[in-house]
């Protein structure tokens, strides 16, 4: 196992146990902030074992492809992959803290579920 492999197996592993403390959270009836405290962690690691497969991802098969002049190919299957990265292609959500101070944000922005 390299040590791509190695991180992102460690990372789900880890977001693995955390989902079954918070399932066990969750059924105990535990502080919502808790939950959600548990909740954003596995995010965060789910979203670190992505960046890793991402960085690899460039590494190896977009670094082929451009060798072998597929630049165009492997450009549209980047874009096709990041679209499911809501952190790429999609603006952050205003808050109603901030459409207090920005009176130019939409007091309607709600975030995407």
């Amino acid at each position: 196992m390299d040590s791509y492999q190695r991180s992102v197996v460690n990372r789900l592993k880890t977001a693995r146990g955390q989902v079954g403390g918070i399932i066990s959270l969750v059924e105990a009836d535990a502080y919502c902030p808790d939950v959600m405290k548990q909740l954003s962690a596995v995010q965060g690691l789910l979203e670190g074992a992505s960046r890793v497969m991402l960085r690899r991802h460039l590494e190896t098969c977009v670094a082929k492809a451009m060798q072998e002049g597929r630049t165009a190919e492997i450009v549209d299957e980047l874009m096709e992959t990041l679209k499911f990265d809501k952190h790429v292609f999609r603006p952050p959500v205003a808050t109603e803290r901030d459409d207090e101070h920005d009176p130019a944000t939409p007091a309607d922005v709600s975030a995407d579920v």
